[in-house]
């Protein structure tokens, strides 16, 4: 009995670990957007949205109330200084506004959308 136990709570102890590094992979954070903006093809409105990156897969998505509204590949830059807060970045050309990266707060990387991302996004939607 008292095997068994300890086999549970070792069991217990490992799945939380898992999931802690899992977890540890991931940036979050909060972002408004004034205007309309395009993530690889996809419309997003303006509006408060969840920036979610996941550092290993490579993927940034935008999230409203647990809804993946937009998903798209992303890669690192290295800042010289920490960020003291989350932002986004965006490039406007004509009368379209695309988001081309984020910023997370207490971070010293950009999270940049790959070139390849935003121009498979060319689509109607």
């Amino acid at each position: 009995m008292k095997s068994m136990i300890n086999s549970a709570l070792v069991t217990i102890l490992l799945v939380t670990l898992a999931g802690t590094a899992a977890f540890g992979k991931t940036k979050k954070g909060k972002v408004s957007f004034t205007s309309d903006v395009k993530v690889s093809g996809t419309t997003v409105k303006r509006g408060d949205y969840d920036a979610v990156f996941d550092e290993s897969k490579n993927e940034l998505s935008i999230v409203k109330s647990g809804k993946v509204l937009a998903k798209t590949s992303a890669r690192v830059e290295q800042l010289s200084t920490k960020a003291k807060w989350t932002s986004a970045l965006t490039n406007v050309e004509g009368n379209e506004t695309a988001l081309v990266g984020i910023t997370f707060a207490g971070t010293n990387q950009n999270v940049v959308i790959t070139q390849a991302a935003m121009q498979a996004g060319g689509g109607n939607n």
